[in-house]
């Protein structure tokens, strides 16, 4: 099975946030699909975190640590597409990077995203229900 996942399920999983076990199990034996832009957008969210001093560099370093050992197969967007998406649904290019992989993909989306949830589904799109 593959799986398109999202920056905050990976947080999630890396940070050690209650949902951890049920995101590890939602994804045991899958393949793991997301946009590049995943990557940057944990930064920024860990960049976040530093800012509002809720987790100290050495915390940040540890679960960029476990980041890196999670086997995620980066893609490209279409940029095009996912800003039509955008356009279309009124989010954020991140959010339409995220659901145009799946549209594309034709994989199912695992997401602790309320809003990304709903936007997914005005799209008819797969979405895997993780409790949090």
């Amino acid at each position: 099975m593959r799986i398109i996942i999202d920056t905050s399920a990976l947080i999630a999983v890396v940070a050690n946030e209650p949902s951890k076990p049920a995101l590890v199990e939602a994804t045991r034996g899958a393949s793991l699909i997301a946009p590049s832009s995943v990557h940057w957008e944990i930064g920024n969210a860990f960049s976040a975190m530093l800012k509002r001093k809720r987790v100290r560099l050495n915390q940040v370093n540890k679960a960029l640590d476990a980041y890196a050992e999670i086997p995620i197969r980066f893609v490209e967007a279409d940029l095009a597409e996912a800003l039509e998406i955008a356009a279309d649904l009124k989010i954020y290019a991140y959010d339409a990077y995220v659901l145009q992989c799946a549209r594309v993909h034709r994989c199912p989306l695992l997401t602790l995203d309320g809003g990304l949830v709903r936007a997914a589904e005005k799209l008819d799109l797969d979405v895997l229900e993780v409790p949090e």
